[in-house]
């Protein structure tokens, strides 16, 4: 499986939703975590891919529509008959003849749904129901978008644990939007940061993070005690809460430890903290852009 994107361009009236100048490829296997805020055009970017925009520049791909599943934000389905029979035409299956798919009803505790009405499930069971077909279908590439959103934190851990485990002997292809981080540090093994509709960066995301963080990030508190007490270290951008410190080795990191350690402060460490890669990232491309328009 292999699908690029080059030039690519969606326009909404006369504005710009979408601007993609660099090729983008996803190849199989990859797990690719998709993040941006608000209007940045992640979504959009899915749509393109399954033509359900109008777009400018090419997407080409070695897969036919039929072979790409989709977990959208918004699902709709008839009311005309209960879920089990909704479920069951577009599985084109029956529930009793699938161990797979009665596992899954059972994994998300679906059994007392099957006989309602879509309409009549609340959001976080509607969420179950289109995950439980997105996941049948074992397409060779599948969008996640914000799938977790309307769960609460107990199902949103159990659907976490349930797609890395269902996806951890397959080759097929993941993209997945999310506003929660921690996720798509479970689940992601690439990122692609979208911005005001602009590709910020793509890439395998422990390399993006070395490229923004360094070796190692600790975090803690802030307080004018605690930025003095770290002034020499080297600074990240981070929630005004908060002191980020990038560590360029391990020695540097074992230094740093022992002296919070010393001053009885908690911290947090991590190689992998997308939050403030993210954020860092940002800063880098638009630091970047400025100096190349001023130049």
């Amino acid at each position: 499986m292999q699908l690029t994107i080059e030039k690519l361009t969606v326009k909404y009236g006369s504005d710009i939703a979408l601007n993609i100048t660099e090729p983008i490829r996803f190849c199989e296997g990859d797990r690719v975590g998709i993040i941006g805020s608000n209007g940045a055009g992640k979504t959009t970017l899915i749509k393109s891919i399954l033509g359900l925009v109008n777009y400018s520049g090419t997407i080409r791909s070695d897969l036919k529509p039929e072979e790409i599943a989709t977990h959208m934000q918004f699902n709709e389905y008839t009311d005309a008959m209960p879920c089990r029979y909704i479920m069951e035409a577009i599985l084109q299956t029956k529930i009793a003849n699938s161990p797979q798919l009665k596992e899954l009803i059972s994994y998300f505790e679906f059994e007392d749904c099957l006989r309602k009405k879509y309409t009549k499930l609340s959001g976080g069971q509607k969420q179950r129901f289109t995950i439980i077909l997105v996941m049948m279908q074992d397409a060779p590439l599948t969008f996640y978008d914000e799938v977790t959103s309307g769960l609460d934190f107990e199902t949103r851990q159990k659907l976490m644990e349930k797609l890395i485990n269902w996806y951890s002997d397959k080759s097929s292809s993941l993209c997945i939007v999310s506003h929660y981080y921690e996720e798509l540090e479970q689940m992601a093994n690439k990122l692609l940061i979208l911005d005001k509709g602009k590709v910020i960066d793509y890439g395998q995301k422990d390399a993006l993070f070395k490229k923004y963080c360094g070796h190692s990030v600790i975090i803690f508190e802030s307080s004018p005690e605690n930025q003095v007490l770290v002034e020499k270290y080297h600074k990240l951008s981070s929630p005004s809460h908060l002191i980020a410190i990038s560590l360029k080795d391990e020695a540097e990191e074992l230094e740093l430890s022992k002296l919070l350690l010393t001053a009885n402060i908690n911290y947090k460490r991590s190689n992998n903290d997308i939050e403030i890669m993210y954020s860092n990232a940002k800063n880098a491309y638009y630091k970047e852009t400025r100096r190349y328009e001023n130049s």
